[in-house]
């Protein structure tokens, strides 16, 4: 690239640079001469620079236009406010925003170092039309060299994320605290006061607003599942246990075969199709609204779009992919050819109401965005397509969308109050807590939501935010109760209660069903890539979402009918699985069998085992609405309630062998055994198979039996699961979906081994990257606008551009700001603008009206964290996963030498993890 888009005087020859010199002095002297003459004893005095004697709203751009996390997540509009926009797959890299973009989340705070220049703007627009004419040339050049200078390995990863700055946000709340405690009055305690309140009452809103969602989701959901199986003639909108309350023969629910009569067909058969057909419609009704909340991406990498959420709407990107890949290998391509194959991309496409949400919202809570995923639009259709996901009877469960419902209420509740709204850091705070009251209202446990927020979905958790999402989830629990979606004062409804201790000897087969359910949460893990990577690859499947939803759901109704125990919905079956008996019969197909009947018990458990089994594999990543938690758990309770039964046989009919304890061959069958307790165990040991939690389990299977008794069975199932399942495949299920969809996750709970130096990921310094004032602090608009073209062709909507003097590092601006200062210019093409922090301006000491828009040093960090280029990479990863840093400047003998990007660190982790270091 010309050396014009370093600095200006650098593109000129000798003769030149003194043509400049002498246009410089007569501008000057021309400004000068305008003014009355200064006094030859008085001397200027230079305004603070220190940022906290500066009036910071004053400097802040202004809110109303801002493109940050929280627009394009609650928006997607036509009109022409539109936040976030997909281009042709034709234009390269991403698109920028229709309107002026700046930082996420908050205003800057660097701090302006441009002292009182009154004329100075004036100045700077006299000397950009003297030199105009000698700069369009040198400048359209360097434009053009850099849309030719497109390098394949150096392009971004994850074009459609930016990341959050936590440092810089941690520092605006800072200065925002320290600006209200200024005041010393009896306002300025109340304002203080409210502010410090304002969490509280944040919080306690989205409890309420989570409850309310919940309740409105469990109580239409039972009523439309039922209507699969017949009607209430007293109420067409009644469930079948509301419509016969109280009565013990139930004459105002009628079967479809009532209503539908055919000579030729049986009631049975009648009712079988009914209940085929309405799993149908059901489903494609969900997946309908569902694909309402697609997402186009134009996107410079390609990404696998295997998992619940993502899928990619051509066959043909992987075909170029690789042919793209043998191209570069046998000859390299040129810096035309490479930006032509940029453009060629196929865009990125997902669907932000699809699956449980759980991934995505760890992704965002480590502080990355996904555009348009935590949104008004996608809590609406997110609700409604549950509903109707679950009440279709498909092997999937409410559980998990419970947590990305509740973290959509937690960013739409954050507007209320800027302190949330106007910064990232604090709003993941709040999401954090919105995210655990979701499992409170799903599972009726305000503990176990919070330690599934710290365990789980959180990666910044400060013990402030500990308290809060306590109160949060209590605030949600007690809601619920209220409300009392079931009738029955229950929060959930298999919560249960057990009277029967447990004695020694089953303590083996806890731990046969903690190996068991590890093993069967592992094979669930590696069944599910397969299936994404073999079924979901089929051009008809991967561009037709609703074939696959149709197909799946086709099979679930044909397959669940004829058994009584994958007929229920989920929830009712993980309820009577881990329910104790008090009655047992001799006939039936109830699971309080007598002595006799086991073996046939454990035979249609075993069948609804197999069943639910492999319809939750086919099930899980279709796109409708669907977690994975209770499925799992159920398909787990199926396997322990098969141990509990032969358990139970065993020790009533071998009772005389002395293994049993205190079982007689007399006793009642649950006298001695309790298999809805092996189902509970069972059910935890799956569950944490397949999503790795440990402790919130073991709190929630706690808090769902209120049993002390039984806790150490549940921890004991639990350690057992996770052991086994760590063995077999070290990824949970979330783990998998951030692998394939190659979200930019860095995990801060597994830390990796680390042998290399920051030198070893360092990028070599380009052009492109950096902006050198070494012969003037006055870069053209147009050059930083090639260079910021540059950026965002590779991919880096939040990347930055390091400022250097002399090869000296001075500062750095960021990509988003750098963008929003430029869009404010009036005239870019004939704009000099002001990057140096250490230029001073001789003049008088006039209060300035207004700010200048050619100075970009608010926007500047004049003090970026740098590491030496032989730093061990360990500091590298503490600095991002502690610090929270988007990205690491790194100096070599002291001058500047490149700049290394948290996505870029976390693409390396990911990659030595690949290799197996």
């Amino acid at each position: 690239m010309p050396e014009s888009h370093r600095s200006f005087p650098s593109t000129t020859s000798v003769d030149t640079a003194d043509d400049l010199e002498n246009a410089f002095g007569t501008a000057s002297e021309e400004i000068l001469e305008s003014r009355p003459p200064l006094s030859p004893t008085a001397s200027r005095r230079l305004k603070s620079t220190r940022t906290s004697d500066l009036n910071l709203r004053s400097r802040r751009p202004s809110q109303a236009n801002i493109q940050d996390e929280r627009a394009p997540l609650l928006s997607h509009s036509f009109g022409p406010n539109r936040a976030y926009t997909s281009v042709p797959s034709s234009a390269p890299g991403t698109p920028r925003p229709w309107l002026p973009r700046h930082q996420s989340g908050a205003a800057s705070v660097r701090a302006p170092r441009a002292l009182t220049r009154a004329g100075s703007w004036a100045f700077s627009q006299r000397l950009v039309n003297a030199l105009s004419s000698q700069r369009d040339d040198a400048a359209d050049d360097s434009i053009e060299a850099s849309k030719a200078s497109l390098v394949r390995d150096d392009r971004g990863w994850y074009d459609q994320f930016t990341s959050t700055d936590w440092v810089h946000d941690s520092i605006a709340d800072a200065y925002r605290m320290k600006e209200l405690r200024s005041r010393k009055d009896i306002r300025g305690r109340l304002i203080v006061g409210f502010d410090g309140a304002q969490g509280w009452i944040l919080v306690a809103i989205i409890g309420c607003l989570t409850a309310l969602v919940a309740y409105t989701v469990d109580v239409t959901e039972t009523a439309v599942f039922d209507w699969k199986t017949g009607y209430c003639t007293e109420g067409w909108f009644l469930s079948e246990k509301r419509c016969c309350a109280g009565a013990s023969v139930c004459d105002a629910w009628k079967p479809w075969s009532y209503l539908i009569r055919n000579r030729h067909l049986s009631d049975e058969t009648v009712e079988y199709f009914v209940f085929i057909a309405a799993v149908v419609f059901l489903s494609v009704l969900s997946c309908l609204l569902t694909l309402t909340k697609k997402t186009v991406i134009s996107s410079s990498v390609s990404l696998a779009t295997l998992d619940e959420n993502l899928g990619a709407e051509t066959g043909k990107e992987s075909k170029f992919d690789d042919e793209h890949e043998q191209d570069s290998i046998n000859k390299p391509a040129s810096p035309e050819r490479q930006g032509q194959d940029i453009q060629r991309k196929a865009p990125m496409v997902f669907y932000s109401a699809a699956g449980s949400g759980v991934a995505e919202v760890k992704v965002i809570n480590s502080g990355f965005v996904l555009h348009g995923y935590l949104g008004l639009k996608t809590l609406t259709i997110k609700t409604l397509a549950l509903i109707l996901s679950v009440a279709s009877g498909l092997s999937l469960g409410k559980e998990g969308p419970f947590v990305h419902i509740a973290t959509c209420i937690g960013n739409i509740a954050c507007r209320l109050f800027s302190k949330y709204n106007q910064n990232d850091g604090k709003r993941r705070e709040v999401l954090s807590a919105s995210a655990a009251s979701g499992v409170a209202v799903a599972f009726g446990a305000p503990i176990g939501g919070v330690l599934f927020s710290l365990e789980e979905v959180s990666y910044y958790f400060p013990p402030k935010t500990l308290f809060r999402t306590f109160f949060c989830c209590i605030i949600a629990a007690l809601s619920l109760k209220f409300l009392d979606p079931y009738g029955t004062q229950k929060i959930v409804l298999f919560e249960v209660r057990y009277l029967t201790d447990w004695q020694a000897f089953e303590m083996t087969a806890f731990i046969l069903i903690g190996i068991l359910g590890g093993a069967m949460g592992a094979l669930f893990i590696k069944a599910s890539r397969f299936w994404a990577q073999t079924f979901r690859r089929i051009p008809a499947i991967k561009q037709m979402p609703l074939l696959e939803v149709t197909l799946v759901a086709l099979v679930t109704g044909l397959s669940s009918f004829w058994n009584r125990y994958t007929k229920l919905p989920v929830t009712e079956l993980l309820f009577e699985l881990a329910t104790p008996c008090d009655a047992y019969s001799d006939d039936g197909d109830g699971l309080c069998p007598s002595n006799e009947r086991i073996p046939e018990v454990i035979r249609m458990l075993a069948i609804a085992f197999v069943i639910k089994a492999f319809l939750t594999t086919i099930t899980f990543g279709i796109k409708v609405p669907a977690g994975i938690y209770v499925p799992s758990m159920v398909v787990g309770g199926l396997l322990g309630r098969i141990v509990g039964h032969t358990v139970q046989y065993l020790a009533l009919n071998y009772a005389d062998m002395g293994l049993f304890g205190t079982c007689t061959l007399d006793s009642a069958p649950e006298d001695c055994v309790v298999p809805g307790v092996y189902a509970m165990v069972g059910a935890g040991a799956a569950m944490c198979g397949v999503t790795r939690l440990s402790v919130t389990l073991a709190v929630i299977l706690f808090e769902l039996t209120g049993s002390l008794d039984h806790v150490l069975p549940f921890c004991i199932g639990v350690l057992v699961s996770k052991w086994t399942a760590d063995a077999l495949e070290p990824r949970s299920i979330y783990d998998l979906l951030l692998d394939m969809n190659s979200y930019p996750f860095l995990d801060n709970k597994v830390r990796p081994v680390l042998t290399a130096e920051l030198g070893d990921i360092t990028p070599r310094v380009r052009e492109q990257r950096l902006i050198d004032i070494s012969h003037s602090p006055l870069i053209p608009a147009k050059a930083l606008r090639s260079k910021l073209d540059y950026l965002h062709s590779t991919g880096e909507l939040d990347g930055g551009l390091a400022i250097v003097r002399k090869g000296i590092l001075t500062g750095l601006i960021p990509g988003p700001d750098l963008e929003y200062a430029l869009d404010k210019l009036e005239n870019e093409d004939k704009s000099l603008c002001l990057m140096s922090t250490q230029v001073r301006w001789n003049g008088e000491d006039e209060p300035e009206t207004e700010m200048d828009p050619t100075d970009f040093t608010p926007y500047i960090d004049p003090a970026p964290v740098a590491l030496d280029t032989h730093s061990p990479m360990d500091l590298v990863y503490e600095c991002f996963v502690k610090l929270g840093l988007r990205y690491i400047c790194v100096l070599r003998d002291g001058h500047y030498a490149g700049l290394v990007h948290k996505k870029a660190f976390t693409k390396y982790i990911k990659q030595l993890e690949e290799s197996g270091h």
